[in-house]
């Protein structure tokens, strides 16, 4: 069975922890507040909604990254080495930061967590349509998959399918990927595009 952590349990990380929870799939929830600051809030999403601190988390398999994204480095300093995990970028950088020096965010995020393999993931919708049950007359809300490494998609593709979405592989982050990035001081075209697809 595969584990799953979301890190940062602001809004985007309480509309994700809603999606799992609506599955009956556990997944834990940490960020750089103390558990027991987490615990109301996850206790009020739903029983598989489990707070650990944020060390524990990191041992999940599959960790989401819903942070600010000025915060990743603190996120990727808490491991020494992230082989063999996969990390779900859900961060946006708006307006983008000229230290990303033309890079899409989330290969600049990739660099920070060594060894990972990093898909950008869950990021183009806002927190209330995140949040929301995905499965609306007959339409599966969508989810926008891109990652620069191939193998990397299928199983953050099938995890968006068991909560509900249909995933749709945009390719490598330089790639179809920008779509789902800002660029300068504007979002990508397909960012805040709020889509249903009739099957997964």
């Amino acid at each position: 069975m595969m584990s799953y952590a979301i890190v940062g349990f602001g809004k985007i990380g309480q509309a994700l922890a809603h999606a799992f929870a609506r599955k009956n799939i556990e997944v834990t929830v940490a960020s750089r507040r103390p558990p027991e600051a987490l615990a109301p809030q996850a206790r009020a999403i739903g029983p598989t909604v489990v707070v650990k601190s944020l060390r524990d988390a990191l041992e999940a398999d599959t960790i989401i990254l819903a942070v600010p994204f000025g915060e990743h480095r603190e996120v990727a300093k808490a491991l020494p080495s992230w082989k063999g995990k996969t990390v779900i970028d859900a961060t946006n950088a708006f307006p983008v930061p000229d230290e990303l020096d033309g890079l899409p965010s989330s290969a600049f995020v990739a660099k920070a967590f060594t060894g990972a393999k990093l898909v950008k993931g869950f990021n183009h919708l806002i927190a209330a349509t995140l949040a929301a049950d995905p499965i609306v007359e007959g339409g599966h809300q969508v989810v926008f998959l891109s990652s620069d490494d191939e193998d990397a998609i299928a199983p953050v593709a099938d995890l968006a399918k068991q909560l509900g979405f249909a995933p749709v592989k945009l390719g490598k982050l330089n790639e179809g990927g920008a779509l789902v990035h800002a660029r300068g001081r504007t979002w990508g075209q397909l960012i805040f595009q709020d889509l249903f697809k009739k099957e997964q």
